[in-house]
C-alpha cells in the first residue's frame, strides 16, 4: 500500500479557497486583465489571481497578506501571473512601482523580453496598454522617481546580488533604502526558493538575500512582497513555519500535467552507445516532423537537447555526432533501421519510427537529416561550472527563440540543466549521453528530473486552423498524433539510475511513463450477456443534432441576454469587503440603484461609444463572426432587437453618498458591455441538440475492446492510473473486466452496494461501461433560451433497470473535483434528460431515460441519493 503522507495545512491557502468557493457566482471580472494580456489566463491562473484579490480585500491586508507565495508548477505560466499583478494592482489600488528580482541574469534578462520589448515574440502585454480608455506607458528604471507621470507604470529588473550591492553600497542616481520609503512598491520575486537561506540556516545574516527584501519590504507599510516558485522545502520544519501562513495558490506539477497543459513525458531505456542513442532520437525527431507536415500543420519544429555532465564529453560527442551525419549513407541507415527495429521492438516509439523510415525513399531520409542536422543547426553551450546555459547573450537569444520560423537550430548540446529561465516550448527529445562515466546520485537525478520538468511544456501549434495550449491527442487519436505532444527523455538502462530517476520524479511531483513497458488491457463481453434479450433487441439511446441557421442569431435575446436591465455591483467600500468590492453581495436594505446609461437615451450615446471603443471585440470585422445577422456596430448600439432598449444601473451602498462620476459610469459600462461579450461568444453555436432520441443497438456499443496504457513507473499509485478490474462474478457488468481509474473503480463499487437492492425491484440490472473506442455517439444540449451550449460528450456510464415493464437507463458520470467547474455544462445536460422533456423515436413510454449529478470521489455530491430521489430506488 502507499504510504500515506502527512499533509500539512496551509491556513491562507484553504481561507481564500473558501472564499472563492461561497463566493463562486460573484467572482471578480477583471476585464481590463483581458483585454491588455497576450494571453487569456488559464482557469488556474485566473484562481490565483482571484485568490490574491481576496487577500487584499481584509482589512488587516497590510499586516497579515503583505508576503505570499505562489508554489506552482514549472511551466505553469508565472510570469503570465506577474504581467496580470502588474495591471491588477495599478488598476485596483494605484501601484504604480514594481521590483522584479531573481537570483540569476538569465530570468531577469528574459523578464525584460516579457514586460519591456513589444517586439519580443515574448512579450506577454497587449501593445499598447489601455485601461479605461487611457494609454498606460510601462517604463524600466533603475530608481522610481520622486515625480511620477500620470498613466505610467515604472519597473525595475534586478538580480538579487545587484540589487544588494546597489542598496548596501549607493551610488549617485542608484536605489537607496531611504529613497524606497518614499514609494510603496511591489516586489516580485521569482525562483523564490533561492531567498530562504536564513531561514534553513535557522540565523538572520545582515547581508543575506532573505534579509535584504525584508527590508525593502518593511521600508513602507503598504509594500508586497509576492513570491513564486515551483520547489519550494516546505518539509524542512523551518520553511513550513515561514510558509504555512503565506502561500496563496498552490498548483502542483502533477496537476498540470494531469489537466493536460504539458507534454506527456516518456523515458526510453537502453544500454546504447552515444551514436546509438543520437540516431535514434534524431529519427523520432524527423519523424515527428514529417508527421507534423503531412497534417498541415505549419512552422513544426522539434528540438532535441544532448545532456552531458562535462564540457570535454559534451564537445567530443558533438564531434562524434556531426561526423556520423555526415558519413551517413543510404546503406549505413537501412542497414541501422533494420537491425534496431529488433532490438528496440520494445519501444512503441522506436518501434513506429522503424517502421515508418522502412517505408521511405532512404535516399531522401539521409539528404533531408543532413539538411537539418548539420553544423549549421548545431548549438554548443557548455559554460559549465554553475553557469546556465543562457549566460551568453548571444545563447541567449538563440535558445529563447527557437520556435521562430527564421532560428534555423535543432540540436543542442549543454552541459547545464534547462536553467530557470529558459522557457523553450519545442523541445521533444532530451538524450543523455555517457552515463557510464557519471555518477547515478540522487543530486545527479534531481537535476535531471528539473530538466524534463522545464522541457515538458507543451508547445502550442495550429492544428486544422485551431491553436490550443492543452494536449488534443490524448484520447482516441492515433499513435502518430500523440508524437506531437511527446517529451521523450533517453537514458541508460541502470537499475539503480533509475531507482534514483524514480525518486527524483516523485519529489517533483512529475509524471513519466515507461515507452518499452506499454501494457494491452482487453474487457470482452460475457457470454451469459450476449444471450441477453437485451443486448439482442435492446437500445441505447442519444439526441439527434440539428444546424443552428443564421436567422436564429437574430436579436441580443438569442444569446441569453436581457436587452431592458442590467444591474452590476458596484460597492466602492472594497476595504470592508471579504473578496471583493464590486462584486461582493450588498443587502437591498442599505443599497441604492443608480442609473448608468440608457441606450435608447441620445444624451448616453458618447459615453456608450466610448465604451464601445475602449474594447476591441467591438469591431465590426470581429463581432460578425458572432453575431452573423447584424449589420453594423451602430445598429448593436441603437436597434431595440440588440441593445437599444437596454438599461444598465449600478447597485451601490447608501453609505456612499455622491453620485457615480462619468469616470465610475464609464467602468461600470465596460463591466457590462464585457459580460454581453463573454455571453455572445459563449452561446453562439453552430449546432445543438434536439429532445428527439435516436436508438443505437446495445450489440454495436457493448463489444470487446481493448486499452494500450502506459505504465506510469513513478506515480504506480495515483488515482488516474488506469488498471483491469475483475467483473466475471458480477453478472450485472457485461464485461469481464472493468478499465477504469479509480474514481471511476468507486463509482462501480458504489453501484455493486446497491444490486440487493435494486434486485427487490428489477428483474434485470446492467451497468454499461461506455468506450469512445467503440462507438461514435453522444449527448449534446438541449435548444436552451437562456443557455446554449452545444457541444457533445459520452457519459461514461448508462445504468439500466428493467422491471419487465419499464426499462430505466440514468446516465452516470464520475468527475474529478478539479473539473467540477469546467464540465459544469455536461452536468447541467444530465440532470435535462427527463422523460417530461424527450421524445425517444421508434420507442413508447416503456423506455425512460435520466441523467445525475457528477460522482465524485466519496460521493460528495449525493449520486445515491439521487436514484432514491428518482423513484428508481426505494
Amino acid at each position: 500500500m502507499k504510504k500515506v503522507m502527512n499533509i500539512k495545512p496551509f491556513n491562507t491557502l484553504e481561507k481564500a479557497k473558501k472564499a472563492i468557493s461561497s463566493y463562486f457566482t460573484k467572482l471578480p471580472d477583471f476585464y481590463y486583465i483581458d483585454e491588455n494580456l497576450k494571453h487569456t489566463l488559464r482557469p488556474y491562473q485566473q484562481t490565483a489571481l482571484f485568490s490574491l484579490d481576496w487577500s487584499q480585500r481584509q482589512k488587516d491586508a497590510d499586516e497579515k497578506y503583505n508576503q505570499l507565495m505562489f508554489n506552482m508548477a514549472t511551466g505553469s505560466g508565472k510570469t503570465d501571473i506577474m504581467a496580470a499583478i502588474i495591471l491588477y494592482y495599478y488598476k485596483e489600488f494605484n501601484y504604480t512601482n514594481f521590483l522584479f528580482v531573481s537570483n540569476t541574469t538569465a530570468v531577469v534578462d528574459k523578464t525584460k523580453d516579457n514586460f519591456l520589448n513589444t517586439n519580443s515574440s515574448k512579450y506577454l502585454f497587449s501593445a499598447p496598454i489601455n485601461i479605461d480608455g487611457e494609454r498606460v506607458d510601462l517604463k524600466a528604471v533603475e530608481s522610481f522617481p520622486i515625480n511620477q507621470e500620470a498613466n505610467t507604470i515604472y519597473i525595475k529588473l534586478a538580480t538579487v546580488q545587484s540589487l544588494s550591492n546597489e542598496l548596501n553600497d549607493p551610488q549617485e542616481n542608484a536605489l537607496t533604502f531611504d529613497a524606497l520609503k518614499k514609494h510603496k512598491i511591489i516586489i516580485l520575486a521569482d525562483e523564490a526558493h533561492h531567498f530562504n537561506a536564513d531561514t534553513k540556516k535557522k540565523q538572520r545574516e545582515e547581508n543575506s538575500w532573505e534579509n535584504l527584501l525584508d527590508r525593502i519590504r518593511d521600508s513602507n507599510k503598504h509594500n508586497r512582497q509576492l513570491e513564486f516558485t515551483a520547489t519550494i522545502d516546505v518539509d524542512k520544519k523551518e520553511v513550513y513555519e515561514k510558509y504555512k501562513d503565506k502561500i496563496i495558490y498552490k498548483y502542483d506539477l502533477s496537476q498540470f500535467m494531469d489537466e493536460g497543459y504539458s507534454k506527456n513525458v516518456f523515458r526510453l531505456q537502453a544500454n546504447n552507445d552515444n551514436i546509438t542513442k543520437l540516431l535514434n532520437a534524431v529519427l523520432l525527431s524527423q519523424y515527428r516532423k514529417r508527421i507534423a507536415e503531412k497534417l498541415n500543420i505549419p512552422n513544426f519544429k522539434p528540438i532535441l537537447l544532448v545532456k552531458s555532465n562535462r564540457i570535454k564529453t559534451s564537445n567530443a560527442v558533438k564531434d562524434e555526432f556531426l561526423a556520423m551525419i555526415d558519413n551517413l549513407s543510404t546503406e549505413s541507415l537501412h542497414d541501422f533501421l533494420v537491425t534496431n527495429q529488433k532490438l528496440n521492438a520494445k519501444s512503441n516509439a522506436l518501434s513506429m519510427t522503424y517502421e515508418y523510415w522502412l517505408s521511405k525513399d532512404i535516399d531522401k531520409a539521409v539528404s533531408e537529416l543532413k539538411r537539418d542536422f548539420n553544423i549549421n543547426t548545431t548549438i554548443n553551450v557548455n559554460e559549465g561550472g554553475t553557469k546556465g546555459i543562457l549566460t551568453n547573450n548571444t545563447d541567449f537569444k538563440n535558445l529563447n527563440t527557437l520556435e521562430d520560423i527564421n532560428n534555423p537550430f535543432r540540436i543542442i548540446f549543454a552541459v547545464a540543466k534547462l536553467t530557470e529561465g529558459w522557457d523553450v516550448l519545442n523541445l521533444f527529445d532530451i538524450v543523455r549521453v555517457s552515463e557510464e562515466k557519471e555518477s547515478n546520485s540522487l543530486k545527479q537525478t534531481n537535476s535531471e528530473a528539473q530538466l524534463i520538468g522545464r522541457g515538458a511544456r507543451y508547445y502550442p501549434f495550429s492544428y486544422e486552423g485551431k491553436r490550443s495550449y492543452t494536449r488534443r491527442f490524448d484520447q482516441t487519436s492515433s499513435q502518430e498524433k500523440k508524437l506531437l505532444e511527446t517529451l521523450y527523455y533517453h537514458t541508460i538502462n541502470n537499475s539503480k539510475y533509475i531507482d534514483n530517476l524514480n525518486k527524483s520524479f516523485d519529489n517533483m511531483d512529475l509524471i513519466v511513463n515507461q515507452d518499452s513497458n506499454y501494457q494491452t488491457f482487453s474487457a470482452k463481453v460475457k457470454p451469459s450477456f450476449k444471450k441477453t434479450t437485451f443486448y439482442k433487441y435492446g437500445n441505447l439511446f442519444y439526441n439527434k443534432t440539428e444546424a443552428v441557421p443564421d436567422s436564429e442569431y437574430k436579436d441580443i435575446g438569442d444569446y441569453g441576454i436581457d436587452n431592458f436591465n442590467m444591474v452590476i455591483d458596484y460597492n466602492m467600500s472594497t476595504t470592508e469587503n471579504e473578496l471583493r468590492g464590486e462584486y461582493s453581495y450588498v443587502r437591498e436594505s442599505n443599497t441604492r440603484y443608480d442609473k448608468v446609461v440608457d441606450f435608447s437615451d441620445k444624451n448616453d450615446y458618447r459615453l456608450i461609444r466610448k465604451a464601445i471603443a475602449r474594447n476591441k471585440f467591438y469591431r465590426f470585422d470581429k463581432m460578425r463572426k458572432y453575431l452573423p445577422m447584424l449589420k453594423s456596430v451602430d445598429e448593436f448600439s441603437k436597434s431595440p432587437n440588440w441593445l437599444g432598449q437596454l438599461k444598465v444601473s449600478a447597485q451601490v451602498p447608501d453609505q456612499y453618498k455622491s453620485q457615480l462620476s462619468m469616470l465610475e459610469k464609464l467602468n461600470v459600462l465596460d463591466i457590462a458591455l464585457h459580460k454581453i461579450q463573454e455571453k455572445i461568444i459563449k452561446n453562439y453555436r453552430k449546432e445543438r441538440g434536439t429532445e428527439e432520441f435516436m436508438p443505437v443497438a446495445v450489440k454495436d456499443v457493448v463489444k470487446d475492446y481493448s486499452k494500450l496504457v502506459p505504465q506510469a513507473s513513478n506515480k504506480k499509485f495515483i488515482n488516474e492510473l488506469i488498471r483491469p478490474k475483475k467483473m466475471k462474478d458480477n453478472e450485472w457488468f457485461p464485461y469481464d473486466y472493468a478499465i477504469t481509474d479509480q474514481l471511476e473503480s468507486s463509482l462501480i463499487n458504489m453501484i455493486g452496494s446497491l444490486i440487493k437492492d435494486f434486485k427487490k425491484k428489477y428483474d434485470n440490472v446492467y451497468l454499461i461501461r461506455n468506450e469512445e473506442t467503440i462507438a461514435n455517439w453522444s449527448l449534446h444540449e438541449f435548444k436552451n433560451e437562456d443557455i446554449k451550449h452545444y457541444e457533445g460528450y459520452m457519459p461514461d456510464f448508462i445504468l439500466v433497470l428493467d422491471n419487465g415493464n419499464i426499462i430505466y437507463q440514468i446516465y452516470i458520470e464520475p468527475k474529478g473535483e478539479h473539473l467540477l467547474e469546467k464540465d459544469e455544462w455536461k452536468e447541467r445536460l444530465l440532470e435535462s434528460i427527463r422523460p417530461k422533456n424527450i421524445n425517444i423515436i421508434g420507442e413508447n413510454s416503456d423506455i425512460r431515460l435520466y441523467g445525475v449529478k457528477f460522482y465524485t470521489h466519496g460521493d460528495t455530491r449525493g449520486v445515491e441519493k439521487e436514484l432514491y430521489n428518482l423513484k428508481i430506488l426505494d
